[in-house]
């Protein structure tokens, strides 16, 4: 029986991937194999010696401690692309709020008062301060080209607007599913002096910090609207504020409220709803335990951000998944401990990642306990197990 624990509500069509004859899931547990999570901050929390896998039902890791976790051998599993409709319409969204000035235009509207003759008249004589611009023939440069990412040049694309996207690490599998009217910039600096919007969809690391800064934006175009439904830290707010009040910057909108921005006249902050629809929810959900379930029970490993892919079909017998660090000799050691316990290996596949590597091994024979320990006993192999 694997006992999952859940540091936050993960959506039912989720978790009834977990079959109940032997699947025991719970927000308090003892014990568990696996944590599920969303937005749960775990840097501060003792891991149980017990867990081999983690997985949020999200993109961004930020709030999982990804290298501690490297260093211990548990997998992290998140689910890339599975909110990514939900956040393109949310950046559209975005960029027509700006454009039209939809939200003061609102606020201006509630704050009315008088009889309806009264507003009538206000609001023609107001709205003229509301004048906004149309999409179709406005540039759209996007920054971080993933699942997100294309997704949200593709659909400027189809409202009529002309896309520049920047991401020196695109996938071979991304770029497939891209337009190809979808232009290449060759640096943040180029993209910046060709857009009219620049939205970004990267994680936060130290290369990608204050991605939008001082230096940046006075290369950009006049009248820019920045759009950042990424993660807060991206853009520098104190910078795009400033640049707003200058008259360089038309507009910012993005997920991540502060005191700063959120009584900004120019500033849309909206409460990190990049992800909130139903579907995306559920979506991430199943994606994030079907691969938690992968791992368990066969050592298969997908959408792994510290671990790497690594798929072997089950041969008839019995499985050993390995995990250890990225050094010369680690197989010949495993194979030798399971010569020395009489084990026929009946297929073997090794996939290494940056200091992390994994080897799962199928036998002929229930392996021994002995030599179950004798694998773990090797230096630099960080979880041993039995499947």
């Amino acid at each position: 029986m694997y006992k999952i624990l859940t540091l936050n509500n993960i959506s039912p069509a989720g978790l009834e991937h977990f079959p109940r004859d032997g699947y025991e899931v719970a927000s308090e547990i003892q014990h568990p194999d696996a944590i599920l999570l969303r937005s749960f901050n775990m840097h501060d929390m003792k891991i149980p010696d017990s867990v081999k896998a983690i997985g949020r039902a999200g993109a961004g890791v930020n709030n999982i401690p990804v290298a501690a976790m490297s260093r211990a051998g548990i997998a992290v599993f998140n689910a890339p692309g599975a909110n990514a409709n939900a956040v393109k319409e949310l950046v559209i969204a975005g960029m027509l709020m700006a454009s039209r000035n939809l939200c003061q235009a609102w606020e201006f509207a509630r704050s009315l008062e008088g009889d309806d003759a009264t507003i009538h008249k206000a609001v023609e004589s107001g709205k003229k301060q509301f004048v906004g611009f149309e999409l179709p023939g406005k540039t759209l440069g996007v920054v971080g080209l993933g699942a997100i990412g294309v997704q949200v040049a593709n659909g400027a694309l189809a409202l009529g607007m002309n896309v520049i996207g920047y991401d020196p690490a695109i996938t071979v599998q991304r770029a497939w599913e891209m337009s190809s009217q979808v232009h290449q910039a060759t640096s943040i600096e180029d993209l910046l002096a060709n857009v009219d919007y620049v939205s970004f969809h990267v994680p936060l690391v130290d290369e990608t910090r204050n991605m939008i800064n001082r230096e940046r934006l006075k290369r950009s175009r006049n009248g820019l609207v920045i759009l950042n439904f990424s993660r807060a830290g991206v853009v520098d707010d104190q910078a795009v504020v400033a640049a707003i009040d200058a008259g360089k910057v038309y507009a910012y909108v993005c997920d991540f409220p502060s005191n700063l921005l959120k009584n900004h006249p120019r500033v849309i902050a909206l409460p990190h709803l990049g992800a909130s629809t139903l579907q995306a929810e559920e979506n991430c959900a199943v994606m994030v335990v079907d691969q938690v379930r992968e791992y368990l029970e066969h050592g298969n490993v997908r959408n792994s951000v510290n671990f790497p892919e690594l798929f072997m079909p089950r041969s008839e017998g019995f499985r050993i998944a390995i995990v250890n660090e990225n050094v010369p000799n680690m197989l010949g050691q495993i194979s030798t401990c399971m010569a020395q316990a009489g084990l026929n290996i009946l297929d073997m596949l090794n996939k290494s990642r940056g200091d992390l590597a994994c080897t799962l091994v199928d036998v002929h024979s229930a392996p021994p306990q002995q030599c179950m320990a004798d694998i773990a006993a090797i230096r630099g192999v960080l979880n041993v197990r039995s499947l």
